[in-house]
């Protein structure tokens, strides 16, 4: 696999893992970790199915939107690489987040970036850890 490919696979994974979050699919979302991956959000999470447990746990009422730029993916070898991907967070937490219409907001919730490392598995590319970095933070969203 080029170094092309593997930035190609690990930054669809970052993409992936705000969209799948953001629309509660929670199933395919903890699919893209590797068993033993590691996820440091403030709290750590230690393994595929300790995030799993956490995501049963994500209130229905709670909506996020998980906006990733700048993303960059730095490669080691063909098996291993890590990178980096700005995070604005909107969030709201309570019954409006259950229709349709949008909800109002006054500023994101919080803005910070992502360090992730992946690994290549047999099943394919999988993040391997999290690191959630903020550097803004809307306590009243949290």
């Amino acid at each position: 696999m080029s170094d092309v490919e593997i930035k190609a696979a690990c930054s669809d994974l970052f993409i992936s893992y705000a969209r799948l979050l953001d629309f509660g699919q929670f199933d395919d979302f903890v699919e893209l970790f590797s068993d033993d991956a590691r996820m440091n959000l403030g709290f750590v999470l230690e393994g595929k199915e300790a995030i799993r447990v956490s995501m049963t746990k994500r209130s229905p009422e709670l909506r996020s939107r998980h906006v990733l730029t700048n993303i960059s993916i730095d490669v080691q070898d063909d098996s291993h690489a890590s990178g980096i991907a700005y995070l604005s967070l909107y969030r709201h937490t309570g019954p409006a987040s259950l229709a349709a219409e949008p909800v109002e907001f006054n500023q994101p919730s919080g803005v910070g970036h992502y360090e992730n490392t992946f690994v290549r598995t047999v099943q394919g590319w999988r993040i391997a850890s999290v690191d959630l970095n903020l550097a803004f933070r809307n306590s009243a969203h949290f």
